[in-house]
């Protein structure tokens, strides 16, 4: 059996009002040095975000997340922030902000499979 890696995540938030403090979670951020990954899941249920008063569309907040997607992928339609290395793409993705996007605390853990990880994570943080 594989080791155990540290892997660390942050949950994506949709904070529609700021200055309300509420919040839905729309994806999953991680990274793991030890299997070279950085990756994201998202999804945008409509229905969910038709209960806030959104301060922009939603084909605007898909753009937002899948420039975020670009930047773990480090794909160069991502930006400058796309060619740092790994684990600052991380840092920068998951810095603090005052936007209409942002992420929680992040968390450490430990996992055999990153990938794996991330899809429960994602099914136990969001779905």
């Amino acid at each position: 059996m594989p080791g155990r890696e540290l892997f660390e995540y942050a949950v994506i938030r949709l904070v529609p009002q700021v200055e309300r403090e509420e919040f839905l979670n729309i994806g999953v951020v991680l990274y793991c040095r030890g299997q070279r990954l950085l990756a994201m899941r998202y999804a945008l249920d409509a229905q969910r975000l038709a209960a806030f008063r959104l301060p922009v569309s939603i084909g605007e907040l898909e753009a937002y997340l899948r420039a975020f997607g670009h930047i773990c992928h480090g794909e160069p339609v991502g930006g400058p922030i796309a060619t740092l290395p790994m684990a600052e793409r991380f840092r920068w993705l998951t810095a603090k902000r005052s936007t209409v996007v942002q992420t929680s605390p992040v968390h450490p853990g430990l996992c055999v499979h990153a990938a794996e990880t991330l899809e429960r994570l994602f099914q136990e943080l969001v779905l």
